[in-house]
């Protein structure tokens, strides 16, 4: 006969097994990945302390936003003609950590039609004057460069990637000014600008390139008057759109090509999109609308993005370029990266009561503080600049010296992967296409922080602390909880997994 102790103890004992259980099936269970300015770089972490308090990041699966397009940068011949400045083995690395599922999988990319300011030189696939019917299209000038980094990314990605393309400017001829820079499309060209875009998409695909779409004019109101550029007002674009460029695609088969509107900065987008989708003839050939950050080095104007949303919320909402402008990149020094030492050209050269937009700002805390504040605002897609630029920040034949993820010393054949690089895999590497936004709730206003579930059903959750001091915060999804520390000038990607 068992004793009442014995009997007692075995009670006490299966009591303590059934609570720890109930508690593990109440623990949220995490991987988390985190860069940092202390020098962690997709770190995962594994060593969390216990906190007294913390502050409540809540994940509604229940409430859904927008489905993602993707995560990537462009393709300039500035970066393809680099590459090929490298090492084979330095070359094949760049391309694994843009491209590769190890890297950061990158999956939406741009890249130019015609020159632009990086690129070597100005050219046109049109050289020959008032070829109207474009008898003499050629892409020989992207053969050396840029088309066979494209080929060689294709080669490296599992997952694939969607292409867009970009024009700065048509041929000069094509011009009311007969410029490079700035004046506008003369309308006896409409129809052969439209078919420039078709000609484009022959010559790319027979190069075994499928283009998923375009941008219909990179920054439409202009860049000063700097390198490639040519002006469209809103009804411009939208004439042409809706007259030319779409039906010749549909005519020629390629319906099914993207067409983005606008291209330029957020404080415009009220204006465009009241034009472009107006009405429903106005509208049926924009697949969506692009945008650009240079507005603000810390302004994401999710009003504007709301309302851009509002006006067509079936369509596309992607940004299309952003980049450490008017900088030269610092050479293997993290710390700057992480620092409020970078400016941008809003800060010598923006108007005197649009100078506090372009405050001194951290790079890092840029990139991270806009793509979440885009995810958070039903921003689809985001695409940074060139994905390699060289120490000086070109070559760019203006002189427009920028920052890149990878900076590289051609003549000493070294490769440098800065903070940035690792802030964009953040994104890239976690948060595929065809994943869709989650609500966050949060009570700590000073965490950054947005969510999504992909397509195989894993949740990613991306929390930025830009302030100095560490903080904890309780991560709590589907009923399960747990406690994560973040260091000041932290990024963390953090996958849940026991779903």
């Amino acid at each position: 006969m068992k004793s009442i102790g014995y009997i007692m103890a075995c009670l006490f004992l299966g009591f303590m097994v059934s609570c720890n259980h109930e508690k593990q099936n109440k623990t949220l269970k995490v991987e988390v990945y985190e860069t940092s300015a202390s020098g962690n770089k997709l770190t995962k972490r594994q060593d969390f302390q216990a906190a007294d308090s913390a502050s409540l990041i809540k994940i509604n699966p229940e409430k859904k936003y927008q489905t993602i397009t993707g995560f990537g940068g462009a393709f300039t011949e500035s970066s393809a003609y680099l590459l090929n400045q490298l090492s084979k083995p330095n070359r094949e690395k760049i391309l694994n950590a843009y491209f590769s599922k190890d890297g950061a999988n990158y999956s939406l990319c741009r890249t130019h039609m015609n020159s632009c300011d990086f690129s070597l030189s100005n050219y046109s696939y049109s050289p020959v004057e008032n070829d109207i019917n474009l008898e003499h299209f050629t892409i020989q000038e992207d053969l050396d460069d840029l088309i066979p980094m494209i080929k060689d990314a294709m080669a490296v990605t599992e997952d694939g990637f969607k292409l867009f393309a970009s024009p700065w400017t048509a041929a000069p001829w094509m011009k009311d000014n007969n410029d490079w820079v700035g004046g506008k499309l003369l309308p006896e060209y409409y129809d052969t600008w439209a078919l420039f875009f078709s000609k484009y998409i022959d010559a790319y695909e027979a190069q075994g390139i499928p283009i998923w779409g375009f941008t219909v004019e990179n920054e439409p109101h202009g860049n000063g008057n700097n390198w490639e550029s040519m002006h469209f007002t809103p009804q411009e674009m939208t004439d042409f759109v809706q007259n030319h460029l779409g039906p010749k695609l549909e005519s020629d088969g390629y319906g099914d090509k993207i067409v983005l509107g606008y291209d330029q900065n957020r404080a415009g987008l009220k204006e465009w999109v009241d034009v472009m989708y107006a009405t429903e003839a106005s509208s049926k050939y924009f697949d969506g609308t692009a945008i650009h950050w240079y507005e603000s080095t810390y302004e994401v104007f999710p009003e504007a993005l709301q309302y851009a949303h509002q006006k067509a919320p079936n369509k596309f909402l992607i940004e299309t370029e952003g980049c450490i402008d008017a900088e030269i990149p610092k050479w293997k020094d993290d710390a700057w990266y992480w620092k409020k030492e970078a400016t941008d050209w809003g800060w010598d050269w923006a108007a005197e009561d649009e100078k506090y937009l372009h405050p001194k700002y951290a790079p890092v805390n840029r990139y991270a503080r806009d793509i979440i504040g885009c995810l958070n605002n039903w921003v689809d897609g985001w695409v940074d600049w060139n994905m390699v630029l060289d120490r000086q920040g070109g070559p760019n034949w203006f002189k427009n010296w920028c920052v890149a993820p990878i900076i590289v010393d051609p003549e000493a054949d070294e490769v440098y992967f800065t903070p940035l690089y690792y802030v964009m895999a953040h994104f890239s590497k976690y948060i595929r296409p065809g994943a869709v936004v989650l609500r966050v709730e949060k009570t700590d206003n000073g965490l950054l922080a947005t969510a999504a579930k992909n397509p195989d059903n894993s949740i990613t959750v991306i929390i930025f602390n830009e302030g100095m001091e560490s903080k904890y915060f309780e991560l709590q999804f589907d009923g399960k909880s747990t406690i994560i520390d973040i260091d000041g000038q932290t990024l963390q990607s953090i996958l849940i997994l026991n779903r």
